[in-house]
Parts: C-alpha cells; sequence; structure tokens
C-alpha cells in the first residue's frame, strides 16, 4: 500500500479552504492525504483533480477510491506543471485553488527501484514516474561533463565540496560505469573530508538531493506551474505550497512577491514601462511551519515551508 502522511494537513486546508461545490487542483497527489480530505469538503458538488507522475500514487488513489466508493476525484498520471491543460481538458469552470506538495513521499524513498535513498542498495534511478523513466540519474552521473555535474551539485544541492564530489565521480566512472546507489556514494565518500562524514546530516545529501531534483527537472517545473496557475484560476481562488527545502521556498516566495506587486521595475527607473499588474495577495506574510507536536509524530515535517495566495 502507498503510505504517505501528509504534512501540516490542518493548516493547508484552512489556507485551501475548500467550499462545497467547488473545483480543486492537487497537483501532487502522493498518497492522497490532501485529495481525499479536499473531496470530503467539496461534497458530491464538487470536484478534485488530482496529478500524480507516480503510477504506484495513481494506481493506490484508484483502490481507495473504489473500496469507499467516492466520486468526486478526477486521476491523471502527469506532471503538474500542466495543470492548466488538464483543467481545461475536465471542467468548463475555473478551478478555485490549488494545493502542490513538493516532498518526496514515504512510499517513494521506501522504494529501493527508485534509489532515492543511499541507506540501501539500490539501482540509481531518482525518476518520480516511468513517463520520465528515459531521464535517470544513471544518465547524468556517467554522461555530464566535469563542469555540469559541479554546477548541478552546487547549484541545487547547495554542496561545499560540489567540485571535489564531481570530479570524484568522472574518476570514478572511467573505472566502471556507475549504475547504483552504493557506487555513489562510495565516488561522494572519497571526495570529502573525515570531519564532514561525522556531521549530523549524512554527507551524500546534499549530492543526492540535486541529482534528483536535476532528473526530475523540478524548479523549472514549480516554476512553470506557478505561471500555469495565473492562466487556470479563478478569481478568488487559493494557492498554497509546501515545500521542503530552501530552494523550491525561495522560488515560491519570490514568485509571490513579484506577482503581488503592480510595478517589477528596478527601483532606478523613475516611471514605471513594465505595466504589470498584481493577480494575486499573500495570505502568508511568512513561511508556516509545523507543529511542535507534529514534527514529534511526523519528523520529516521539520524542514516544510507552507506559503499561500489568494488570486485578485
Amino acid at each position: 500500500m502507498y503510505q504517505h502522511i501528509p504534512v501540516m494537513l490542518k493548516e493547508a486546508m484552512e489556507y485551501l479552504d475548500p467550499r462545497p461545490g467547488e473545483i480543486i487542483i492537487d497537483g501532487t497527489l502522493g498518497g492522497g492525504g490532501y485529495t481525499f480530505e479536499i473531496a470530503k469538503k467539496v461534497g458530491t458538488k464538487g470536484r478534485v483533480l488530482a496529478i500524480d507522475l507516480d503510477e504506484n500514487a495513481i494506481t493506490n488513489a484508484k483502490l481507495k477510491i473504489e473500496k469507499q466508493s467516492i466520486n468526486n476525484i478526477v486521476l491523471e498520471q502527469a506532471n503538474f506543471r500542466e495543470l492548466a491543460e488538464l483543467a481545461e481538458k475536465h471542467f468548463k469552470i475555473r478551478p478555485a485553488g490549488l494545493i502542490l506538495d513538493l516532498g518526496l513521499s514515504s512510499a517513494q524513498i521506501a522504494d529501493m527501484s527508485r534509489g532515492f535513498s543511499f541507506k540501501e542498495d539500490a539501482p540509481l534511478s531518482m525518476a518520480f514516474g516511468s513517463l520520465i523513466s528515459d531521464r535517470r540519474t544513471e544518465g547524468l552521473v556517467n554522461l555530464k561533463s566535469l563542469a555540469e555535474l559541479t554546477s548541478i551539485i552546487r547549484d541545487f544541492g547547495e554542496e561545499h565540496y560540489a567540485y571535489k564530489i564531481a570530479r570524484s565521480i568522472v574518476e570514478q566512472r572511467k573505472l566502471e560505469k556507475i549504475t547504483t546507489t552504493k557506487q555513489l556514494v562510495e565516488a561522494i565518500a572519497k571526495a570529502v573530508p573525515s570531519s564532514y562524514k561525522r556531521m549530523k546530516i549524512h554527507f551524500a545529501t546534499r549530492t543526492f538531493q540535486a541529482l534528483r531534483i536535476a532528473t526530475n527537472k523540478e524548479l523549472e517545473n514549480l516554476e512553470v506551474a506557478l505561471n500555469e496557475a495565473k492562466k487556470v484560476l479563478a478569481p478568488g481562488a487559493r494557492i498554497v505550497i509546501v515545500s521542503f527545502h530552501s530552494l523550491e521556498d525561495r522560488i515560491v516566495k519570490q514568485f509571490f512577491r513579484q506577482e503581488a506587486k503592480d510595478c517589477i521595475c528596478p527601483p532606478k527607473v523613475p516611471v514605471c514601462v513594465c505595466h504589470h499588474q498584481a493577480w494575486l495577495t499573500i495570505l502568508t506574510k511568512k513561511a508556516v511551519s509545523a507543529s511542535r507536536e507534529e514534527i514529534v509524530a511526523n519528523p520529516r515535517s521539520r524542514s516544510a515551508k507552507l506559503r499561500a495566495a489568494k488570486i485578485l
């Protein structure tokens, strides 16, 4: 069974505020925590469009829907960057809300065939679903140049030893193709000092995060989805984004701030020439974090940041 505990469910529902009869998009179905809660709140006259690249998430949701005889959830195996196209495909009216949980699900981490975790030896895939199976992490690790690998690990992992790790990977793949998480961890281990290995955060964490982000084009997809929201959501619609690392949170924060302004010209420009108009208002003055009680019950919620906005 596809298990996943939704993070900040109470807070997410407060900001998303699903109402009877509304259409809401859950762009990251996962274990269905948000989707099934939204389905209850919008009722039989409402609809939830639940999107996920992971075929396992879709299969699990279908089983739950059938078992509980739910008739107001529409499932799509796709990337949430396609939300505008999918909403137009299924609905004649504009949706009243969008929610994205950008974290990995517990089921994905536990799936050894994915290679998301370095705790067990597994094939080096890190792809969210079969739709992007041609973009496995194995390909990035073995084909990217030293400069490209350094950039990926530095920019997406914020890793201090990015160059040394990338150089170690390049040297390692000259000896044998890197196809498993164990081989990758060994290459990383050769590149970092012993003091780094004794730190609380595992020395491979940032590199694995960087390669996963690059494999799935996560930051690019988030930026596209945020811009798609403007095209598809109705006036008064709510947007809720839950992120789990600083790069994602920074994108959401900067996007909300920019789109909440009537002018985005540089300060030195005396008269507005951009003609930009605000199309949303920010609901969260700063990122909302999980409560102490939730962090104790679900440690992965510790790094979660929730931001919300409302369409004007």
